[in-house]
């Protein structure tokens, strides 16, 4: 198992969402997920949690949310100390990148979907 644990930030268990096509991509490419969303649910096997509570070994959180919700979760997602965080399209924040870079954790704008696609990872 490829050792980039990583939280899907905003999961949606609507099998259009992009959040939702993401979990099942780093599923099938073996990637170690975890899922926090606004309701619960699972998506390929992975159970979409509404509390960040219990949640470590983080490497990457790639972000679903928008900007004016991601303010309420700045500090657990700095909390969570990840390597980066990928802001895919739609959810680019640069009040948040300066805050994260301050934390020594890198702000990637990227599209996950692409980034797995391309091997990018």
């Amino acid at each position: 198992m490829n050792q980039k644990n990583t939280l899907v930030f905003g999961a949606s268990v609507k099998p259009s969402r992009y959040s939702n096509i993401a979990i099942r991509r780093l599923v099938e490419k073996g990637i170690a997920v975890t899922a926090f969303g606004l309701r619960e649910g699972i998506v390929a096997g992975v159970p979409v949690q509404t509390s960040l509570e219990g949640i470590s070994g983080i490497h990457t959180v790639t972000l679903y949310m928008n900007p004016a919700r991601q303010e309420a979760y700045y500090e657990d997602i700095i909390r969570l100390k990840p390597e980066r965080v990928i802001f895919n399209p739609g959810t680019e924040n640069p009040k948040f990148y300066k805050l994260l870079e301050q934390e020594g954790i890198e702000a990637e704008i990227a599209c996950t979907l692409v980034l797995l696609s391309l091997s990018q990872f």
